[in-house]
């Protein structure tokens, strides 16, 4: 097992807290690309591309390489998209990760470190929806430091924070294709409450789900 502590974020950190997210969050866009192929409308629009072509030209060649540009165009702008979604979150709690997390009330920002260097991260914030709930966001691990427990001993740090500060719950937003990070969330023991699509242009393109997780703080006493 690999050795790694956990600590408080500070502002040396910065740089590579960023770039973590940026990172994982990029590794998505394959599945996001799969996921899109099995959209009804994209099946259907490279059916009907296919066949019109076929019928017209008479050759194999023609619909085949027009169906080949379509995907390779598809395959850009899905990442063109998902890179401006990145930029966003860059954007926003991680432009200023001391001022968002570290210097509110109920709030904190966490890394790990192993091999001497920042290899995960997670934020903690108080929920939008509801005062007594701490949202769990920006849990990202390096792909290499995977599966040796970083990240579950990363979500208890949460728990614990919510618990100490007197939250009743800690929840989480996953998307459709965080298969890893649903299965992870499960096994600490957070269940799924609420699914709805993203009301944006593209996410009900894409049928971009997302699902709640909601872990509950036992009460004491």
């Amino acid at each position: 097992m690999v050795p790694f502590r956990i600590r408080e974020y500070r502002d040396e950190d910065y740089e590579a807290v960023r770039d973590l997210f940026a990172t994982g969050m990029s590794e998505y866009v394959p599945t996001l690309c799969v996921h899109m192929l099995k959209q009804p409308w994209v099946i259907l629009l490279l059916a009907c591309t296919f066949c019109l072509l076929l019928t017209s030209s008479k050759s194999l060649l023609l619909p085949i390489l027009a169906v080949t540009l379509l995907l390779a165009m598809g395959r850009q702008l899905l990442g063109y998209v998902w890179s401006r979604y990145i930029d966003h979150c860059l954007q926003e709690d991680l432009l200023d990760i001391q001022a968002t997390y570290m210097q509110v009330k109920g709030s904190c920002f966490w890394v790990a470190e192993a091999d001497e260097c920042v290899v995960a991260t997670v934020g903690a914030r108080p929920s939008e929806e509801h005062r007594q709930e701490l949202m769990l966001k920006r849990m990202s691990v390096r792909k290499d430091y995977r599966g040796v427990g970083i990240a579950k001993a990363l979500c208890k740090t949460v728990i614990s924070f919510a618990r100490e500060h007197g939250y009743r719950s800690v929840v989480l937003n996953t998307l459709m294709v965080q298969h890893e990070a649903r299965a992870l969330y499960s096994s600490v023991g957070f269940r799924v409450y609420h699914h709805y699509v993203l009301p944006t242009f593209y996410g009900n393109l894409a049928n971009c789900v997302v699902s709640k997780h909601r872990y509950d703080i036992p009460s004491v006493g």
